[in-house]
């Protein structure tokens, strides 16, 4: 596990858990690319440059400014950071319990975070945990991080406490300038045909079926561009779809597709999968 990014106390009631935080989530598989000169194919430098004085300045003596009119700063330091009058500054203060469904929407989720309880909390934070697990119920907190305040939920999965900071109402979008479909008649028949294609589509996600394969592929075209052989890497041909008419003939045609298990495959290296992880676990068993 990496080091924490915060410690505090994680409170409700009268109970004080003193806790810290990581990130549940990495993205090591994400492809990155350099921004490059186009003459000499070296790493271009972005300066941070102070057009009043024309002159660069270093990293290490960036300050934090708050613009309070147009044009003019106050700095604040981490100090005066930590003299907020907040309670969400010192500590993740959950105001209640709701129940999962009353969250509204997967819009609101942002980023992930475990919560570890310090070696002489174990009690309470385990209280919390198996209460929380139990009533089927997630806290709803709010902890300032990272110069902001921010809306939280706290939960129950696998034996830990989740964190995942959540979007204030007035940042969420509304859909009202999309130009949705209004005047649309769909015909029960239609309905009840792709109701008979989703269940015929139906699976157990299992997140090991899937697998992010961008980064292969970039991995591929830059061995052949650094071999010279380019040109023998080319895109995948898709094949090509028989022309549909009619929304109920697509239906219809990939219902039939489903039902002749075109997607078998992907269920055989689940089984295949799943078959390696119980003998795995058997033999860490009788070990």
């Amino acid at each position: 596990m990496p080091r924490s990014i915060w410690r505090g106390v994680l409170s409700f009631g009268m109970v004080a858990i003193p806790v810290r935080l990581y990130l549940a989530t990495e993205s090591s598989a994400q492809v990155s690319f350099n921004l490059l000169c186009p003459q000499h194919l070296s790493r271009i430098k972005n300066k941070r440059w102070c057009p009043e004085g024309e002159h660069e300045v270093a990293w290490g003596d960036v300050v934090r400014g708050y613009e309070y009119e147009k044009g003019n700063y106050v700095v604040m330091d981490d100090e005066d950071l930590e003299k907020l009058p907040l309670k969400s500054s010192k500590a993740i203060d959950i105001a209640g319990f709701i129940e999962d469904k009353e969250l509204p929407g997967p819009l609101y989720y942002q980023s992930a975070y475990y919560l570890e309880p310090e070696k002489a909390a174990a009690k309470p934070y385990r209280l919390l945990q198996k209460t929380l697990e139990k009533t089927k119920r997630i806290a709803i907190a709010k902890f300032a991080l990272r110069d902001r305040e921010r809306l939280v939920s706290v939960r129950s999965h696998d034996g830990a406490l989740v964190m995942n900071t959540l979007h204030w109402p007035d940042e969420i979008r509304s859909t009202e300038d999309l130009d949705l479909p209004e005047d649309v008649t769909v015909a029960t028949k239609e309905v009840q045909m792709a109701e008979t294609l989703v269940s015929a589509m139906a699976m157990e996600f299992d997140p090991d079926d899937f697998k992010d394969e961008y980064k292969e592929a970039v991995e591929d075209i830059v061995k052949a561009k650094v071999e010279g052989k380019e040109g023998l890497v080319e895109a995948p041909e898709i094949e090509a779809e028989t022309t549909v008419v009619d929304l109920m003939s697509a239906l219809k045609a990939s219902v039939e597709r489903a039902k002749k298990g075109e997607r078998a495959p992907a269920r055989a290296e689940r089984g295949r999968r799943t078959g390696e992880r119980k003998t795995a676990a058997r033999k860490r068993k009788t070990a």
